[in-house]
């Protein structure tokens, strides 16, 4: 599955329009055929290890109700939406729909939230702090989005929506099955459905300054690492004790950088911070641990190995630092395995074939069965 450019490349689009300006393309897949249905959609959204709500609007008055749900007819015909996150852990063709926007690294991508609306429904008037791509499905809607706008009002029509004042809008379109429209962060937008409507937002996570500083500092606590105390052996005497002094200041802040001037703990931080999953996973771990024997007979049986869906995995390949990071776990490196976690991050369904040069080696096979008893990787 690829977006139909045409002339607009994934170089110029990140030139251009990667978080500058919204975008819409129109038929950008051709004859989109929906991963999901509403009915399937439905049936998520009755789980309680998934977050959904329905968001709806009568008579000018805002409700937001969260899931699990049991029954969806006291909402009506019309003007509501149900939205249902991470339902890329879940569809297999769902999580297809990150392949195309995989010229953006794999860190940044969150999940894919899909929306099922009735004629009328939407979420209002709004702002995001990520990148979005949307994919409209089944029906059509409305979409207004606007540039950045330092004077718009934020609504309170419901604590649970951060909904604003309208809008001058740059993109004013009707979208149908296939069409692709990209919101930067900070855009005010608003899709209202004219009929029932499926759309799937591919959302990328930004972290911010406080997520960082908070989780390196959980990271330093939970490995006991940097727990010196400031050097303080060149102090000078002072005639203002009461005062902070910029060469104190200096000296703190100094202590501080030191926690993300270690590049290596850094790099540790970062490869679990950004392989953690928002939402739940359907890990598959076997109910007896497997052992390397067994795992090889799957294999010689035709059987593939694949990631669970929704799984975030990473490589760092450094020449003092090599490891593999998958939910939030580290797999350490070296020169024999890393051409294995190269396949493995690709995250591609990998059958004994693609596989047969790694089964000579211990550390792979050692590898390979530590990430499939943990259910991170598993047989189709």
């Amino acid at each position: 599955m690829q977006i139909q450019f045409n002339e607009l490349t994934p170089e110029l689009f990140l030139k251009k329009y990667w978080q500058k300006q919204p975008l819409i393309i129109k038929n950008a897949f051709k004859e989109f055929t929906d991963p999901i249905d509403a009915n399937e959609l439905a049936g998520l959204a009755m789980e309680e290890f998934i977050e959904s709500r329905i968001v709806s609007c009568h008579n000018d008055t805002w409700d937001v109700k969260h899931g699990p749900f049991e029954d969806f007819s006291e909402f009506g015909d019309a003007n509501w939406t149900l939205l249902v996150q991470a339902v890329n852990n879940w569809f297999a063709g769902v999580n297809q729909l990150i392949e195309p926007f995989t010229f953006i690294p794999n860190w940044r991508i969150d999940d894919v939230m899909v929306s099922f609306s009735t004629p009328g429904g939407g979420v209002g008037p709004h702002l995001d702090q990520y990148d979005v791509f949307i994919i409209q499905g089944e029906g059509k809607r409305r979409w207004r989005v606007g540039n950045p706008d330092a004077s718009l009002q934020q609504l309170l029509p419901h604590e649970d929506l951060k909904q604003v004042s309208d809008f001058k809008a740059v993109i004013d379109e009707i979208t149908e099955p296939g069409d692709l429209l990209y919101i930067p962060p900070n855009h005010p937008h608003d899709g209202v459905a004219i009929d029932h409507s499926v759309n799937y937002s591919v959302g990328f996570q930004a972290p911010n300054p406080q997520e960082l500083i908070s989780g390196l500092a959980d990271y330093l606590i939970d490995n006991q690492l940097l727990e010196d105390r400031f050097d303080d052996s060149q102090r000078k005497t002072t005639s203002a004790p009461n005062i902070l002094a910029d060469d104190d200041v200096t000296l703190l802040q100094q202590v501080m950088q030191t926690a993300i001037s270690d590049k290596h703990v850094l790099q540790d931080f970062l490869g679990k911070q950004l392989t953690q999953v928002h939402h739940t996973l359907n890990l598959l771990v076997p109910t007896e641990e497997l052992t390397w024997t067994v795992i090889e007979s799957i294999f010689s049986e035709g059987e593939t190995l694949q990631p669970v869906l929704g799984l975030k995995c990473l490589l760092i390949n450094e020449n003092d630092h090599q490891a593999m990071y998958a939910n939030g776990e580290a797999f350490a490196l070296d020169e024999d395995t890393l051409a294995l976690a190269h396949k493995l991050t690709s995250k591609h369904p990998l059958t004994s074939d693609d596989l047969e040069s790694s089964f000579d080696c211990l550390k792979n096979t050692q590898l390979l069965t530590s990430l499939i008893n943990k259910g991170l990787w598993t047989f189709e």
